[in-house]
């Protein structure tokens, strides 16, 4: 459930998606001091990741070699970047937590990672740290859970802006009827919001997605402190130009 702010800094870079407006960032040092404290303890909590290397496996199958990836909410770099590096990409990964990124260099070194928030991200190349180009593909594993409801859809607007046309998103969350509620997560509290299925299909179309595939897992997670979940996994494509 990682995902990509500078940690102690609010800054103008939190665009209105296609409006030209900056409005100033949100303020998430608060997740990411918890996923700075979570550090390893994540993948120890979340073991067995199927779906999502799945919707890798499907994104592979569609990616020309050589093809140029961004991995939003890249935590530990496992298992999606490495899978990513692994089969001949070139990967940056973006992430709200320090602590998860240190890990992550460490996991895949053959991958860029860069902390950034996901607002900030920007289809044009330059000098700030979410100024990253266009790319073939994004994943987004369970980021957009860290958002309020009300972000999520311009947030997927922004992301189908960092796809090159005809590019492809991988994307998950967790199915619930939730909206920036504050739950506990591995001895934090974070906040998190959700869709139940139909709303989400529909929240991601009017972004500009085509749902190119769609599967669901029943997941368990090894800690105790964790609920079950039903997981829905995504692959879609950039629609239009």
């Amino acid at each position: 459930m990682s995902h990509g702010s500078e940690r102690h800094e609010r800054r103008e870079t939190y665009g209105a998606y296609g409006s030209g407006h900056r409005v100033p960032a949100p303020d998430r040092t608060g997740q990411a001091e918890a996923f700075d404290a979570i550090g390893s303890r994540y993948d120890d909590a979340f073991p067995h990741k199927e779906g999502q290397l799945a919707a890798v496996d499907a994104l592979l199958a569609d990616l020309a070699p050589g093809s140029r990836v961004l991995e939003v909410g890249s935590g530990t770099g496992v298992p999606t970047s490495r899978q990513l590096v692994d089969a001949g990409h070139t990967v940056v990964g973006v992430d709200l937590s320090a602590g998860m990124l240190e890990l992550a260099r460490k996991n895949v070194p053959g991958a860029e990672f860069r902390q950034a928030d996901l607002a900030s991200l920007r289809p044009e190349v330059g000098e700030e740290p979410g100024e990253l180009g266009q790319f073939d593909a994004v994943t987004c594993f369970f980021t957009l859970l860290m958002l309020p409801r009300t972000e999520i859809p311009t947030a997927l607007r922004l992301l189908r802006s960092m796809l090159r046309p005809g590019g492809r998103l991988a994307l998950s969350m967790v199915e619930a009827d939730l909206d920036d509620a504050e739950i506990p997560f591995l001895g934090h509290t974070i906040r998190v919001s959700g869709f139940l299925r139909d709303e989400l299909r529909q929240v991601v179309r009017d972004a500009g997605l085509e749902i190119t595939g769609e599967h669901t897992y029943a997941y368990a997670p090894a800690s105790t402190e964790v609920p079950p979940e039903h997981q829905l996994f995504f692959n879609c494509r950039r629609a239009g130009k």
